[in-house]
């Protein structure tokens, strides 16, 4: 259970006295060391960790756990915040920077017992789709260092194998999903804007979920994009994605977005009979990139609802098209707005220039930001000038409207479920994706899942195949607003079908003195 094992495997051990709360942080906290070299985390909060291990156990010895997550190792996106515990963004503007309160879903998942090991890394900011952009560095992909990807590779040397064949994870939630890839922990958060927490559970191999928008409260996550931001859910399996979503979704009186009906956490059921599903296949998402690998998956998972009895067809989103353009203005708008807020004064890098107010504010973001962030904010300004407001701004969000309308005709024709690749290839390898500027890959990247974002709907990746280089490949499941049980249970359904392969990682001894930035960590 402890090597690779579910959730649902280390309740029950748990349960039953076979482990306890402080070896299996113990283990995770020795795997973290010993898996250093992926850049996974950010932080490390190992005192943390064994003091809410130790509480664990007191409560297990006494009969009275609190939760099915009670000593459960998780870990945390670094743009969530955490008191006691830095919250950093990736981004010089807020190193060192400790909040004095937790995310809502932070909080939740403490008050059921879970033992944060620490925070992950990500782009900066969250502006990326590779975990590659951040002021900590590239996170590594576990896969990379896995017994399958390196008898399907055939480097020139041993040199270069070790340092230029290692491909990325994804992102920009790339330091969860290797986190959870690794066995380091057993669940993880990230969040999603256009795709961060799917994008790198495809390219890691493992379960990514992105719940409908407002069914899980943003309150304490930095914001990237308010009107699209999820927080997301990470894990080695469907039914752990099922738990995680229950522990964490319902109204949060500090989020005005979160529904206000009670949610009711939910077993996911053995699904038996799909004939009465209908699947839809959107045409649009034969985009031009898709490799003949996805492709060809793609359609052998439609073949095999199809030949277990449920009805398969293809639909039409005729604005997909539109979305990555659209995205990009509405996205860059936000973001010039809510990074308005790091200047200096409050929290965060201030810089030591003084000759005046407004160059100390230049001075500040200019230090405090990359290219990507301050790129984003300038087109973001210029979209909401007052002589282009109308012509970007208000012409986006008309857009938006009609590629969430053609999900909402779609799901009232019939369809249930909506199947689509995650990703268009497999993951690069680093030297071949830091070749292209961070705009045009994640135009690239975000193609196939950040319209689930414009229409707020719940959408998954489960882990589906191995590529012929050895690497992960995923398929994308969208389902229908706050439908959450029907979509897991078909995801469930699907993941039972394809057994997928557990990662076979051949962890050895990296020293690479680039990646010596993390930290320990305590509560104050």
């Amino acid at each position: 259970a402890l090597k690779g094992g579910s959730r649902f495997q280390v309740s029950a051990a748990l349960t039953e006295g076979r482990v306890a709360p402080t070896e299996l942080c113990q283990r995770c906290l020795s795997l973290i060391k010993s898996t250093k070299f992926l850049n996974a985390y950010i932080t490390v909060a190992e005192e943390t960790a064994l003091k809410q291990a130790e509480e664990s156990e007191k409560r297990y010895r006494r009969g009275q756990p609190l939760g099915v997550l009670d000593g459960i190792p998780i870990a945390v996106k670094d743009n969530f915040n955490t008191a006691g515990i830095e919250t950093t963004c990736a981004s010089n503007m807020l190193k060192g920077y400790i909040s004095p309160y937790n995310a809502t879903v932070v909080q939740k998942l403490l008050d059921q017992g879970a033992v944060l090991l620490g925070k992950t890394n990500l782009d900066e900011f969250a502006m990326g789709s590779g975990s590659t952009d951040g002021v900590f560095g590239p996170v590594r992909n576990p896969w990379s260092y896995s017994r399958q990807y390196k008898e399907k590779s055939v480097p020139k040397s041993h040199s270069e194998d070790e340092e230029s064949n290692w491909v990325i994870t994804g992102g920009s939630s790339g330091g969860s999903a290797a986190a959870v890839s690794s066995f380091t922990c057993f669940a993880a958060l990230g969040s999603d804007t256009g795709g961060s927490t799917r994008n790198p559970a495809a390219h890691c191999g493992v379960v990514g979920l992105k719940p409908t928008y407002g069914l899980i409260s943003r309150h304490g996550l930095i914001p990237l994009v308010n009107s699209m931001d999820v927080p997301g859910i990470l894990t080695r399996c469907v039914d752990d994605a099922a738990v995680v979503l229950g522990s964490l979704a319902g109204h949060d009186p500090k989020d005005s977005t979160t529904i206000q009906d009670n949610f009711k956490p939910f077993e996911l059921p053995n699904l038996t009979d799909v004939s009465k599903l209908s699947i839809g296949i959107p045409k649009e998402y034969h985009a031009p990139g898709l490799s003949s690998e996805i492709l060809a998956l793609w359609s052998k998972a439609a073949d095999l609802f199809k030949n277990a009895g449920a009805k398969v067809i293809e639909v039409s989103l005729p604005h997909t098209r539109y979305s990555i353009v659209c995205y990009h203005v509405l996205c860059t708008a936000e973001v010039a707005s809510n990074m308005a807020r790091f200047d200096g004064l409050e929290y965060g890098h201030r810089s030591d220039m003084n000759k005046s107010t407004e160059s100390m504010y230049a001075a500040t973001r200019r230090e405090g930001f990359n290219d990507v962030v301050r790129g984003r904010i300038l087109s973001g300004n210029y979209f909401l000038l007052k002589q282009n407001y109308e012509n970007y701004f208000i012409k986006a969000q008309k857009v938006r409207r009609l590629i969430a309308n053609d999900f909402v005709k779609v799901f009232g024709s019939g369809v249930d479920i909506l199947l689509t690749p995650t990703t268009l290839s497999d993951a690069v390898p680093y030297i071949e994706f830091i070749k292209e500027d961070n705009r045009t890959r994640s135009a690239q990247d975000d193609i196939l899942t950040q319209a689930a974002n414009m229409a707020g709907l719940p959408a998954i990746n489960v882990p589906t195949g191995l590529s012929e280089r050895g690497l992960p490949l995923g398929l994308q499941f969208i389902g229908q607003s706050f439908q959450e049980k029907q979509l897991l249970t078909v995801a469930k359904w699907f993941e039972k079908q394809v057994k997928f392969p557990m990662i076979q990682l051949e962890v050895k001894r990296h020293d690479h003195g680039a990646f010596q930035h993390q930290k320990s960590a305590s509560f104050s």
